[in-house]
């Protein structure tokens, strides 16, 4: 296949529409099912090229949610602690601990699950029946994969009425080393991002505390990446394998580290005993009880525990969350990484990410106040590594 129509581009108005190579060869990719559209491939391509990267550097399956042209999560096939699957709502996937690439899909699904809502999914690995049988349940968009066995491949394609987006890639595919689009129509050429980030990224460590474990370092690579595909201005928090929070697309650098700081700790909130246990009514539909419980630890969850609307979702009214008892719970959080596309021009970013239980950090460095951002690291006994290298993606 050298080119594949599309039904339309970004928008219904934007046509004709399609894919193809430019230099006439075929394309590497095959669609076994559905018909994916424009903003579809860009999720597929960009999430591809996260995961098969990320796969490499850890050397361990992975796996990505994305949405926009942004991952909410990208995560490698650790297996989940008890109360983190009741978090994913995978606590009842049979098999799910004999499966990575199940492992870490479930994670980057349950990461940010407002956010994932329709996602377009990426997997290093060909997709086996467990992982398949997590993503039959979900709202999806498509899947990209370097293949799938044919237990999953079935169980895919029941999905959206048959209609469910598959493309197999082939994984030994290497673009070109430049990249051409167009804006406006002129058109902009430049060199393929090919940067490779690994753990020789983070040996300029410049605080006092140069205590960087194994775990904090494959927790930075995953942040690094994950933000290589991001859209910038971008923060990305990480821990235990997985991003947990990801600030895409914000003009002020201290806007990305609040909001990924903000999703990070609702990734902690919901898997703490006082949201696990609320009593939701049987059956409530997932898409309703992950909006219910994305309000319940927000400043507004009175909109759905209130004397006239808990009933619509509880068996019985569940008490409210002070934000005393939020941030006690939060306070005890330690060892989450952050990485950061460009440098901090501020301290306040740091200041902010240690609230949500930040120790480690890796940012390209290169600021004129990086003194005042090394010292508010020093004060709260941080490790920071300056890595020279941005990770802009537009």
């Amino acid at each position: 296949m050298k080119e594949f129509e599309l039904k339309y581009g970004c928008n219904p108005n934007q046509k004709p529409a399609r894919i193809y190579m430019q230099n006439g060869s075929k394309l590497p990719i095959t669609i076994l099912n559905g018909r994916p559209g424009y903003i579809n491939f860009l999720d597929a391509f960009n999430s591809w090229q996260l995961v098969k990267e990320l796969s490499i550097a850890v050397k361990m399956c992975a796996a990505a949610s994305f949405k926009h042209v942004s991952p909410t999560s990208a995560a490698v096939g650790r297996k989940l602690p008890d109360e983190l699957k009741r978090a994913c709502f995978v606590d009842d996937i049979e098999g799910l601990d004999d499966s990575p690439l199940a492992c870490a899909y479930a994670r980057a699904r349950g990461t940010d699950r407002m956010s994932s809502f329709g996602d377009w999914i990426a997997l290093s690995e060909t997709c086996d029946a467990v992982t398949a049988s997590i993503i039959k349940r979900e709202v999806s968009d498509g899947i990209i994969a370097p293949g799938y066995t044919p237990e999953a491949l079935e169980i895919l394609k029941t999905k959206k009425q048959g209609a469910y987006n598959i493309i197999a890639i082939d994984p030994d595919y290497i673009p070109e080393e430049k990249e051409i689009k167009q804006v406006f129509g002129i058109t902009f050429e430049q060199g393929r991002n090919n940067f490779e980030i690994s753990a020789d990224l983070l040996k300029n460590i410049v605080t006092a505390n140069k205590t960087l474990p194994e775990s904090a370092v494959r927790d930075l690579i995953i942040s690094l990446i994950t933000l290589k595909y991001t859209q910038s201005n971008s923060v990305c928090y990480a821990v235990d394998g997985q991003a947990i929070g990801v600030g895409a697309g914000q003009q002020s650098r201290i806007h990305c580290t609040r909001l990924a700081g903000s999703k990070a700790d609702n990734w902690h909130l919901r898997q703490s005993p006082m949201v696990l246990d609320l009593p939701f009514i049987k059956d409530l539909p997932r898409a309703v009880r992950d909006n219910t419980i994305d309000v319940y630890i927000s400043d507004e969850s009175d909109d759905v525990r209130g004397d006239d609307v808990w009933h619509q979702f509880f068996t019985e009214q569940p008490r409210k969350l002070s934000y005393e008892e939020k941030r006690e719970y939060l306070a005890k959080i330690e060892g989450v990484s952050l990485g950061s596309d460009a440098f901090f021009p501020f301290g306040d970013n740091i200041i902010r990410a240690r609230r949500s239980g930040v120790t480690y950090v890796a940012q390209p460095g290169g600021s004129v106040r990086d003194d005042d951002v090394i010292k508010e690291c020093d004060i709260r006994n941080m490790v920071m590594a300056f890595t020279g290298m941005r990770l802009f993606h537009h």
